[in-house]
């Protein structure tokens, strides 16, 4: 077990050093994030309207066909965004790793290739996602439980859809099969190698909200001063907002670098020997 967290570790920090080379790939999860608070927006004002006019809930209390409807809108367009720019990024991550130098044009250029493969993956996401939470609405707290198993094997089953997308020339369905596939060789180590880039940058948040609250609270208590505790907090929340971008980002480069091991593809930075052990058959 902490051989793989090891080899999990290794590859964290062979992501890192490709995106220390290449920051500009940090625009793509800035671009994401933009993109998903102006579709936020976009939907805000229909969705209270519509609560407005003929409500989003019945007379029992459970949700209308009106709000399953703009649910279902809003998280369509949301999972596009976010598999766009998240294709882009992958895309250019892998020639980035096969010894290219991409630029964010050819990301976007990249996705937009495969914009209706793209959109087809929203389309499954967003169907399953709504059947999920219609299950979980029905079952209360069973459907959570429910919901909370079949979401971790759907996370898990779809990890390299994006890289299969990018990379090949078949459809959502073939690409979540083939995803499905891939993951089935790997899916022990993955998650492990995931969960540990998530855990390092949870408590990498966890210390800027903490030194940031406290620098706030000394500014405020013992300089005296509003304007600096309020400069403190601006840059407590812009330094967040890079961690997620970090984060985001890693978790493309990592994922395209396995996608290209599995493929048989070496890459640029890191160890073959320690992808070799990531794809390693579960004993």
């Amino acid at each position: 077990m902490f051989a793989r967290f090891a080899r999990s570790w290794a590859l964290a920090k062979a992501s890192a050093a490709i995106l220390k080379e290449d920051k500009e790939l940090m625009l793509f999860p800035l671009c994401s994030a933009v993109s998903v608070v102006a579709v936020m927006l976009a939907f805000a004002l229909p969705a209270l309207g519509l609560a407005a006019i003929d409500g989003l809930t019945t007379v029992d209390g459970k949700l209308s066909f009106g709000a399953y409807a703009l649910g279902f809108a809003f998280y369509f367009t949301q999972y596009f965004v976010i598999f766009f720019f998240n294709a882009g990024l992958v895309g250019c991550a892998m020639l980035r790793l096969g010894g290219g130098t991409p630029t964010f044009r050819d990301g976007v250029r990249m996705a937009s290739k495969r914009v209706v493969p793209i959109a087809g993956y929203a389309l499954i996401a967003t169907t399953v996602g709504m059947i999920l939470r219609a299950i979980q609405e029905r079952l209360g707290f069973i459907g959570r439980i429910v919901i909370g198993l079949v979401g971790m094997v759907w996370s898990i089953a779809t990890f390299l859809v994006v890289p299969v997308l990018v990379a090949g020339d078949g459809g959502p369905v073939d690409a979540v099969k083939d995803s499905a596939r891939l993951m089935k060789k790997t899916w022990g180590e993955n998650i492990i190698g995931n969960a540990g880039i998530s855990i390092v940058f949870f408590f990498l948040a966890l210390a800027v909200i903490v030194t940031g609250a406290v620098l706030a609270v000394m500014a405020a208590a013992m300089a005296h001063s509003a304007a600096l505790a309020i400069i403190v907090v601006a840059a407590t929340i812009l330094a967040l907002a890079l961690v997620f971008l970090a984060s985001s980002a890693l978790t493309g480069i990592y994922a395209a670098a396995l996608y290209r091991h599995a493929m048989g593809k070496p890459s640029k930075g890191f160890d073959p020997a320690v992808l070799s052990g990531a794809f390693a058959a579960k004993a």
